[in-house]
Parts: C-alpha cells; structure tokens; sequence
C-alpha cells in the first residue's frame, strides 16, 4: 500500500545488514566502513530501492554505541535530503532503481562522514 511513497532510514549500507542491530554485526563482521541508507519501503524489510547512503570509517576502538553515534549523524544529514528530493518530485523509481532529476550540486549529496 505504501510501497514507493514512504521513505525509510536505516542504519546499515544496505543490502549489508538489514534488519536489527546492524552496529553490533558490522563491528562482528569486521568491516571497515558502515554507514545509513534511505531508501523505498516494500513488502520486503530493507530491501526498497535505495534513495542516498553515506559511509563511515569503522575504528579500531569503536564500540556499537561509538559507531550507532557517528552514523546518526550521517542519517541527520541524509534523510532531509532524500525527503526534500521526494517533496521537489525528483525522485524517480525505475523498475526498482531510483533517479534523481536535476543536477546536483557538490553540497547536494553527502558521500563519508567521520
């Protein structure tokens, strides 16, 4: 019903680690970047057509709080976005690939954070 009219946030670099605690198995898993994704919900968990995503650097000493922290940041900076694109209509869903109309702009798209 609401599939490719609702955005969600999620705290993985999506298809990595969808569903909970995706913190805690990125730190078991040993990767070296994690990150947010927003993203069309449908029927499927986590698994809509993927909107924006930024990246951070997994540090040695993070914990699963130290990481969940960094990457919330990240999603403050990329849900606005997402949602200001689906608000202007730019926002395309093609067969399950999305495009964004327009011309970006070096401060349109955040790509890493800390």
């Amino acid at each position: 019903r609401f599939e490719g009219r609702l955005l969600n946030i999620h705290p993985s670099l999506l298809p990595m680690f969808p569903g909970l605690k995706t913190h805690e198995r990125a730190l078991a898993e040993g990767v070296k970047i994690h990150g947010c994704t927003v993203h069309f919900v449908t029927a499927q968990l986590d698994h809509g057509p993927i909107v924006i995503q930024a990246a951070v650097s997994v540090r040695a000493d993070d914990t699963a709080q130290t990481l969940a922290t960094r990457v919330l940041a990240q999603e403050h900076q990329i849900y606005p976005q997402a949602i200001r694109w689906f608000a202007e209509g730019r926002l395309v869903n093609n067969c399950g690939r999305v495009n964004l109309k327009g011309d970006l702009t070096s401060q349109s798209v955040l790509f890493t954070g800390a």
